[in-house]
C-alpha cells in the first residue's frame, strides 16, 4: 500500500508540475494572439504562462548570460494570474490584454511596487497609484510582471546603467554591447522573451533606440495621444511613454489600450478630436502599395555613418519599393539649417522644473522633495553628478516665460518646415535608419554613437515607429528603420511599417537566451 500511495502521489505531482510548466507551449517569440489562442484551446492558462516567464528571468537575467534587465519582480503577479484564470473560466478573455505579462520601465509608477527611476534616492518608493498607462493595461487584463532597469533619471540615450542595480544591462544579441537609451532594460527583457510586451519612455530616443538595438517594434506616438501621468519626467516638452514589443502587432495592441485623454496630463486634451481609432485595422500586409515614402538623408548622413548600416538601409528602401511604395530620394526638409541656427538660447522648463513639480504633486509621499535634496543625499550614479548639479544651478523658466515662448516658436517653425516638405512631395512618411552606427561596446563613450532620433520626432511632437530592418557585423547586431510622419498619423505609419515588417521578417530571437529545456 505505501508503494501504491507513493506511485499515485508521484503521478499527481507530475501532472501538477506539467500543468504548471506546460512544456508544449513555447514562450520564446510568442505573441499576444498566440497566447490567447492557446488559452482558448486549453493548452495553457495564465498562471502557467507567468510561471514560464519567471523561469526565463531566473535562468537568464542574473544567471547564465546575465542580461541584468530586471530591477524587481512583482510578488503579486502569480496571484493576479490566478484571479484571471478564475475569471477566464467564467466568461473567457477579460480584455484585449488578458494575461499579457508586461515589463514596465522603472520610471512608471506601479501601485505598491518599487518605482525608483533608476536611482538609489528613490529605493523603496512605493507609489499609492499606478501610472495612467499601467492602469489602462491592467484594466485591459494585463499583468505587471517586473520593473526593468533604466539609465538613471532617463539621462543617457546610449547605455543602461544606474545606481539601484549593479552593473550594465547587456544586449542579448551581443553581451559585450549596450542596449541603447534609458529604456534599454525593457528592450533587453522583451527581446529575451522575459515577458510578452514592455513599456518604455522616449524623450530623445529611448523607445526607438533600444528597439533598434534589440530588433523590436517601438512606437513613439504623437505628443498628446498618450498620457505621461505617473511617469517620472525628464523634459515634458518631449517626454512620450509607450509600447515596445517583438512584433508591431503587439505594440499596436498596447497602443490601442493606452491611447486616450487623461485629465492629469493636460497635453492629452488634444487627442479628444482624434480618438477613438481602431489602430488594429491599420495592420495591412499590403499597406505599402500606392504609398509615397521619402528618404530623409538629413536625419542620418554624417561623416561617421557606418557604411554597413547605410548599405542595409538602402536595401530596406529597395524592399519598400518592391512592396509597392514610390520612393522619393532625397526628401529634403527645406530651410532646416536656417531654423536651427536661429534658435534662441535659454532653457524652457526642463528637468529641474518638471521634476520638482512632479515630486511636489506627491504631497510628501516621495522620499525626497526636490532636486536639491536628491543632490544632497548623494544617492545617485557618480556619472550623473555634474548633470544634476548643473540642472540645480539653472533657472526655472515656466511656461509663460519669454524663453518658453521662443522655444514653442522654434518648434512650430520646425513642424511647419516638415509639413511643407511632406505636402510638396505628397509624402505619406519619411524613413531613415534609427541609428547610423551599430551598438557600442559597453563602457565605450568615444566611438560614434549614431543616434538619429533626437531631433525630428522630439522637436515636432510628430510620431515615429521603429521596426527591424536587418543586422550588421556578420548578421549579429540588429539595426532598425524609423517611419516618421505627420501629427496623429499613427494609423498611416502603422500600415506602412507593418507591411514592411511582414514582407521582410527580420526579427529573430537572440542566441544568448534560447528556449529552456
Amino acid at each position: 500500500m505505501p508503494d501504491i500511495t507513493r506511485i499515485v502521489c508521484l503521478l499527481i505531482c507530475a501532472g501538477f508540475a506539467s500543468a504548471q510548466t506546460t512544456p508544449d507551449f513555447e514562450v520564446v517569440e510568442a505573441d499576444i494572439a498566440q497566447v490567447h489562442s492557446a488559452m482558448k484551446s486549453g493548452q495553457i492558462n495564465c498562471r502557467a504562462l507567468v510561471h514560464l516567464y519567471l523561469k526565463r528571468i531566473d535562468a537568464y537575467d542574473k544567471n547564465g548570460p546575465g542580461i541584468n534587465s530586471i530591477v524587481v519582480l512583482n510578488p503579486e503577479a502569480e496571484k493576479r494570474a490566478q484571479e484571471l484564470d478564475r475569471r477566464f473560466a467564467q466568461s473567457g478573455l477579460t480584455g484585449p490584454l488578458h494575461c499579457v505579462p508586461v515589463i514596465v520601465k522603472d520610471n512608471f509608477e506601479t501601485k505598491g511596487l518599487q518605482t525608483a527611476n533608476g536611482a538609489l534616492a528613490f529605493a523603496g518608493f512605493l507609489p499609492a497609484n499606478d501610472a495612467f498607462q499601467v492602469k489602462r493595461i491592467e484594466d485591459a487584463g494585463g499583468i505587471v510582471l517586473a520593473k526593468s532597469n533604466m539609465a538613471e533619471w532617463a539621462f543617457s540615450p546610449y547605455e543602461t546603467v544606474n545606481s539601484i542595480l549593479p552593473g550594465y544591462t547587456r544586449n542579448p544579441y551581443s553581451l559585450q554591447r549596450v542596449t541603447a537609451g534609458s529604456s534599454g532594460g525593457t528592450a533587453a527583457a522583451v527581446a529575451a522573451s522575459f515577458g510578452l510586451v514592455g513599456l518604455g519612455s522616449d524623450t530623445g530616443n529611448s523607445i526607438r533606440g533600444p528597439s533598434s538595438h534589440q530588433a523590436l517594434a517601438g512606437i513613439r506616438s504623437t505628443m498628446g495621444l498618450t498620457s505621461r501621468a505617473g511617469v517620472f519626467p525628464l523634459n515634458l516638452l518631449a517626454d512620450i511613454a509607450g509600447p515596445m514589443a517583438r512584433t508591431l502587432e503587439d505594440a499596436v495592441r498596447v497602443l490601442q489600450v493606452i491611447a486616450g485623454e487623461d485629465p492629469n496630463d493636460q497635453v492629452t486634451a488634444a487627442a479628444r478630436s482624434h480618438l477613438p481609432q481602431d489602430y488594429l485595422r491599420a495592420l495591412d500586409r499590403n499597406g505599402l502599395r500606392g504609398s509615397v515614402i521619402g528618404v530623409l538623408r538629413q536625419a542620418y548622413e554624417r561623416p561617421t555613418t557606418d557604411p554597413e548600416i547605410a548599405r542595409v538601409f538602402l536595401a530596406a528602401v529597395e524592399d519598400l519599393r518592391r512592396a509597392g511604395a514610390t520612393i522619393v530620394d532625397p526628401s529634403t526638409v527645406e530651410g532646416l539649417k536656417s531654423i536651427q541656427r536661429s534658435k534662441e538660447l535659454g532653457p524652457c522648463m526642463g528637468f529641474k522644473y518638471d521634476l520638482n513639480r512632479y515630486l511636489a504633486s506627491h504631497g510628501g509621499s516621495a522620499p525626497l522633495k526636490n532636486l536639491a535634496e536628491i543632490i544632497k543625499s548623494g544617492r545617485y550614479h557618480p556619472s550623473n553628478q555634474r548633470r544634476l548639479e548643473t540642472a540645480e544651478r539653472g533657472v526655472e523658466n515656466g511656461p509663460a516665460s519669454a524663453e518658453c515662448q521662443a522655444e514653442h516658436n522654434y518648434r512650430q517653425r520646425v513642424r511647419d518646415a516638415v509639413l511643407k516638405t511632406m505636402d510638396k512631395l505628397k509624402l505619406d512618411a519619411f524613413v531613415y535608419p534609427t541609428w547610423s552606427n551599430p551598438p557600442r561596446l559597453i563602457g565605450d563613450l568615444n566611438t560614434p554613437h549614431g543616434d538619429n532620433s533626437q531631433f525630428f520626432s522630439p522637436t515636432t511632437g510628430f510620431p515615429a515607429i521603429n521596426v527591424p530592418m536587418g543586422y550588421t557585423r556578420g548578421g549579429t547586431l540588429p539595426v532598425g528603420m524609423t517611419f516618421f510622419g505627420k501629427a496623429w498619423s499613427e494609423a498611416a505609419l502603422i500600415k506602412l511599417a507593418y507591411a514592411y515588417e511582414q514582407s521582410t521578417r527580420h526579427r529573430r530571437p537572440p542566441a544568448s537566451t534560447p528556449p529552456l529545456r
